[in-house]
């Protein structure tokens, strides 16, 4: 066999570090960012974030619009220039400071910079201990009921039966199945009343027994919480007033009685943080026009470190070159970073172009958008419109939407037209809520009633999109 050298030419497309950066910060969400850039942050010492805020009276650098966000180019220059005399850092894009971006100003005060410190609720456990060392009991019978207090869930359900918790007790305890069910009577009289209920039967039953003999049709509420609760889950109405042989009017009080109690007495005490969403874009409506623009509070404002930066423009031998691979580093995050939200604010503003009826009107004017309009409207591709429009916010007048929201299927109308999905889930959310609860609207007949405004649905599409705004079958919307 013999060996030969061959030359060949081709061609093929290559992710560049740059490139790949840009994609994975162009889907990261605003949280996924802020932690991105946290971790750059102690990794480069190039690049820093600009403390404090810009002056509310000096004009906003506009941002430049960019012509191809999937493809950014690498700053080959290495150079640092200093910045003009006279120039503001925090609208500064010379390559020292890097491009900034302004936020919204805050006081001076230095207590503005430690957030206020919030007291937390006891938890369910602290709360029924602190109530258990107020009871005169044995300290064994105390520890047994400790002991029912660290078995109960987050609901404050008791979820293993008495005979589990038992057996994994030691035998030396000596502890049995009336030495359980006593400990769990002395839990079950602490507040708040229903916790350590086994089942939804016996918390709503507790809570019956805890109220004054004269509520009205307490007794009713209790014989129907014991042994028809599923009847009531059901709204077999016709079976309860057969069963407790009273009319409407007597149920309907045994009903609300039932419905005002608390299913789940352990949910107050739960320490679940309430989570904010920062919205990417703000929508006003200026002289006429909506018109989109970044929010400030969710633009990281980055530079490259001014000292770091001077030593490597007097150093520029071998010992220089980490810190020029980082300096390059920090422009090519700042550059990105800066793409992203230019990509973000441009697929905004196309959306906001397409669905001003929804901004006037609400959602039964949102009109049909798929992906690959906007795509070809900003000469993107597809996949990039995926990327900016999940876990990405807009807040408009009409509150806060992902921007996946404005996007949706069409129905065919009569007329030729089409529909949105959003704008059919909305009327049907409209004949719901207008219905009369004691002869509800079934699938079927929703169908008809679309049919009667120019939208052909089919009674399938109507019970799947009732499934998805959580909305109940036509049995389980029935009242008395």
């Amino acid at each position: 066999m013999k060996h030969s050298l061959q030359l060949r030419l081709s061609q093929h497309l290559t992710l560049t570090p740059q490139l790949q950066q840009s994609i994975r910060l162009l889907q990261l969400s605003t949280l996924e960012l802020n932690q991105e850039i946290e971790r750059l942050l102690q990794d480069n010492p190039l690049l820093e974030r600009i403390d404090g805020a810009s002056d509310p009276s000096s004009p906003q650098r506009e941002t430049p619009q960019s012509e191809n966000a999937e493809m950014p180019e690498a700053a080959a220059d290495n150079s640092v220039q200093e910045p003009a005399s006279g120039a503001e850092e925090s609208a500064s894009f010379d390559v020292e400071d890097g491009p900034s971006y302004n936020s919204i100003s805050s006081n001076d005060n230095e207590d503005d910079d430690y957030a206020p410190l919030v007291e937390q609720p006891p938890s369910l456990s602290a709360h029924l201990t602190a109530q258990l060392s107020l009871l005169h009991l044995s300290e064994r019978d105390k520890r047994l009921v400790s002991l029912l207090i660290d078995s109960l869930n987050d609901d404050g359900y008791l979820p293993q039966s008495l005979e589990e918790i038992g057996e994994m007790l030691p035998q030396e305890l000596d502890v049995d199945q009336d030495d359980l069910a006593i400990a769990l009577q002395h839990l079950q009289h602490l507040e708040p009343v229903g916790v350590g209920a086994r089942n939804l039967a016996e918390c709503l039953s507790l809570q019956l027994a805890a109220m004054p003999d004269d509520t009205p049709q307490r007794d009713a509420a209790l014989e129907i919480v014991r042994h028809h609760l599923d009847v009531l889950a059901a709204r077999d109405f016709t079976r309860l007033k057969r069963t407790l042989k009273c009319d409407d009017d007597c149920l309907r009080v045994v009903q609300k009685l039932i419905t005002s109690l608390n299913p789940k007495p352990g949910r107050d005490f739960s320490s679940e943080e309430t989570r904010f969403v920062i919205a990417d874009v703000i929508v006003r409506k200026t002289k006429g026009l909506w018109l989109a623009t970044l929010n400030p509070d969710a633009m990281p404002r980055l530079r490259v470190n001014r000292m770091y930066a001077d030593i490597l423009q007097r150093n520029r031998g071998g010992s220089a070159q980490q810190l020029n691979s980082q300096l390059q580093e920090a422009k090519w995050l700042i550059k990105n970073v800066q793409q992203r939200f230019e990509t973000i604010l441009r697929v905004s503003q196309a959306i906001v172009d397409r669905q001003r009826n929804f901004l006037e009107h609400g959602e039964v004017a949102m009109r049909p958008l798929v992906l690959r309009e906007i795509a070809e409207t900003l000469t993107l591709h597809e996949s990039t419109v995926s990327r900016v429009t999940t876990q990405k916010f807009m807040h408009t007048p009409r509150g806060i939407f992902e921007l996946k929201y404005f996007f949706g299927s069409h129905v065919a109308t009569e007329a030729g037209g089409a529909a949105s999905s959003t704008a059919i889930r909305a009327l049907i959310k409209q004949l719901v809520s207008a219905e009369n609860t004691r002869s509800p609207l079934s699938d079927g007949q929703i169908s008809e009633l679309l049919g009667q405004q120019g939208i052909v649905v089919a009674r399938r599409t109507i019970a799947k999109y009732r499934e998805s705004m959580q909305i109940l079958p036509v049995n389980l919307r029935k009242t008395l």
